[in-house]
């Protein structure tokens, strides 16, 4: 793994441990999809619609398996880790591969962090592009380790791209609902969906599924198979789940929807900043409490030993040494019974007289 590229095209500074400090600007994207739903494409319209409005954006590439990105990145995780060689010296899949070179790259985050903290008076945007298998990014400590170090020092907003032409079946719909809904309760972030491809499918029908779960089981009674009764019934469920969720329909290639969907962050890192932020400070309090009573206890045990040893000598016993001990003596014991069950031999004197004929018989073979 090498070490950490930092574009050069903004003023460079001396990467250096991340500040406490909360800063409401800039606001995180981090871009998230299914393969397939048009998320790279996405992230392009969206570095082409900050450079074309004048909003002072930065790119990072968090997917270290793409051949050629349609956008320049400002940190590309393809600068540090090598994937391939990733693959070659773990002798890993693809999957792995993304997944590992993402583990060594989280381990350096902290100077990413320190990076953007440091231009964050010249940043409105950071645009953060994902690995295309969703779970990598999603489900793996990495992504959680990446997302709470960006949630923790500025406004974080989680897009999620839904590819508009296949979510046309409901049954399809939901699973992306679904998928949706547990990267909100997962991440602990605002969360807008974009719906994609806008220019090849309307997404109203979409809103509608939405608004009305009545329209949404219209649309399923053609279909009387155990999937539609269970997409019926989780439509219910999560009705409550689309009254908070913001949603605006997007098109990567033509443009669509661009200036709607960055009133959909502003407005979700207000939201972070009244609800969310107050959320993640009383989950870190409670993890520095935590922390300080597992220390205190440790110090407090550390206290009583050293009372009882009274200032001697203590030797630490690490069960390697008794262990051997044990063995040793385990195996004398053996010695001393295999000793007292041999049967003693008597010999009588007629046995104790050598013939003289055996003694040249002995001699002829001896060296």
């Amino acid at each position: 793994m090498g070490k950490l590229q930092i574009d050069k095209s903004l003023p460079s500074y001396q990467a250096g441990p991340s500040s406490i400090n909360f800063r409401r600007k800039p606001v995180i994207i981090i871009v998230v999809g299914m393969a397939g739903s048009g998320k790279t494409t996405f992230l392009q319209r969206l570095v082409y619609h900050t450079q074309a409005s004048n909003i002072r954006g930065y790119v990072i590439n968090l997917d270290p398996a793409v051949m050629t990105l349609p956008f320049g990145a400002n940190i590309d995780i393809r600068d540090t880790v090598r994937y391939k060689e990733i693959m070659k010296q773990f002798n890993l899949g693809p999957n792995g591969g993304i997944l590992t070179s993402l583990n060594l790259f989280a381990t350096k985050f902290d100077e990413v962090v320190s990076v953007i903290e440091r231009r964050a008076d010249q940043l409105d945007y950071v645009l953060v592009d994902t690995p295309g298998q969703i779970e990598i990014f999603t489900w793996s400590a990495s992504g959680a380790i990446i997302t709470e170090a960006f949630a923790s020092t500025f406004p974080t907003v989680i897009t999620y791209v839904v590819d508009t032409p296949r979510s046309e079946s409901p049954v399809t719909f939901m699973s992306n609902m679904l998928y949706a809904c547990s990267i909100l309760y997962k991440t602990r972030l605002p969360l807008v969906l974009a719906f994609n491809k806008t220019d090849v499918a309307k997404h109203q029908f979409a809103l509608e599924w939405m608004e009305d779960f009545e329209v949404f089981h219209a649309a399923l009674d053609s279909d009387n198979s155990y999937t539609s009764t269970l997409t019926r019934s989780l439509s219910l469920v999560l009705d409550e789940f689309y009254k908070n969720l913001r949603s605006v329909g997007v098109s990567a290639v033509s443009g669509a929807g661009m200036d709607e969907f960055f009133k959909a962050i502003e407005a979700s890192a207000e939201e972070y900043m009244e609800t969310y932020k107050a959320d993640l400070d009383k989950r870190r309090e409670e993890k520095q409490r935590m922390e300080e009573e597992r220390r205190r206890e440790n110090m407090e045990k550390l206290r009583k030993d050293m009372e009882n040893s009274k200032g001697e000598t203590v030797i630490l016993s690490t069960g390697l040494k008794d262990k051997e001990a044990l063995n040793e003596t385990m195996m004398n014991e053996e010695g001393e019974e295999e000793e007292e069950e041999e049967p003693l031999e008597f010999y009588s004197e007629e046995e104790d007289v050598i013939n003289e004929d055996e003694d040249e018989e002995v001699a002829r073979f001896s060296f």
